[in-house]
């Protein structure tokens, strides 16, 4: 009879909605892509939050300083190697078990020469056979719990081939059991939603964290527009983790932490739907004391 009472109770949990079977306290934040000199322990760390770094960006580009190309899926790190080191992703780790460590591919542009970083494989079996070679050495290498995935332009890609080539990496890693999450970071686009969107229909179950950049919305927006994105990506992801964004840099739009963002997070915390919170990115939070990190720690934690 105990038996049988703690299996109705197992397929009673699975079965209720995520919100309402987790107390949500994650944020997840990139770092290193503006080689500002930002170290893990810059950061405030609240120990009752989750803490996702993510190391941005690895990229399947050559080395080249003054001209990077692609290299169909041979990964080569472009974050801050100085300042985010292998021993330093191990230390800040084994101090505060509430962290862990992502790895994000891709971006917007190659280092300072600002080439747009495209998605150009040449086959998807040689493109997932390098991707996987080059990034289980890496993952390795910096001690690794995750990656997630940031290509923006498609020049030479159908949405198919994206699709099939992230979501094979995606599940060899996690059935090599070296990583323990994945997460993808749309944007509304007609060139980039389409291809997440096929991603997420075919390999989503192996999807753990949507990090949607909502700060890639006008910085015309309200909490009430921004709360209406919200519910429609979530529509669009339908049963994924959407995490509410925004960008502490100058460039990016949306709605910001100092004009609304927290506000919009309340509402959404209400409604058992806030699952966390990401944020672009800590080398340009570096100036503002991580001020807008402390208070999302600060909201989250509270949840």
């Amino acid at each position: 009879m105990e038996m049988q009472i703690k299996l109705f109770i197992a397929v009673f949990l699975l079965f209720l909605p995520h919100s309402l079977c987790s107390n949500v306290k994650l944020l997840r934040e990139y770092i290193g892509a503006e080689n500002v000199s930002v170290k893990f322990s810059d950061l405030p760390i609240n120990p009752d939050v989750e803490i996702h770094f993510i190391l941005s960006f690895a990229i399947d580009y050559t080395k080249s300083a003054h001209s990077p190309s692609p290299t169909n899926g041979k990964f080569n790190v472009f974050w801050d190697k100085k300042n985010l080191r292998p021993k330093d992703v191990l230390a800040i780790k084994s101090k505060y078990k509430n962290v862990k460590v992502a790895v994000s591919l891709g971006g917007d542009v190659v280092g300072k020469v600002n080439t747009f970083v495209q998605f150009q494989p040449w086959s998807i079996s040689s493109w997932v056979q390098n991707a996987v070679s080059t990034l289980s050495e890496i993952i390795k290498e910096y001690h690794l719990d995750g990656v997630d995935i940031d290509y923006e332009h498609f020049d030479f890609t159908d949405t198919d081939t994206f699709a099939e080539c992230i979501g094979q990496l995606i599940v060899q890693l996690k059935q090599k059991n070296l990583i323990s999450m994945a997460s993808i970071a749309p944007y509304e686009n007609s060139t980039v939603q389409p291809r997440y969107l096929a991603l997420w229909n075919k390999y989503g179950r192996f999807i753990d964290h949507v990090n949607f950049q909502f700060y890639a919305y006008p910085r015309s927006t309200t909490v009430e527009k921004f709360l209406i994105y919200f519910d429609i990506q979530a529509s669009n992801y339908n049963g994924g983790k959407i995490l509410p964004s925004f960008g502490t840099d100058s460039s990016s739009g949306g709605l910001k932490p100092d004009n609304g963002f927290f506000e919009a997070c309340e509402q959404l915390k209400e409604e058992q739907k806030l699952e966390g919170i990401f944020i672009w990115s800590a080398d340009d939070s570096k100036k503002y004391g991580f001020q807008y990190e402390k208070q999302s720690q600060v909201l989250l934690a509270s949840s």
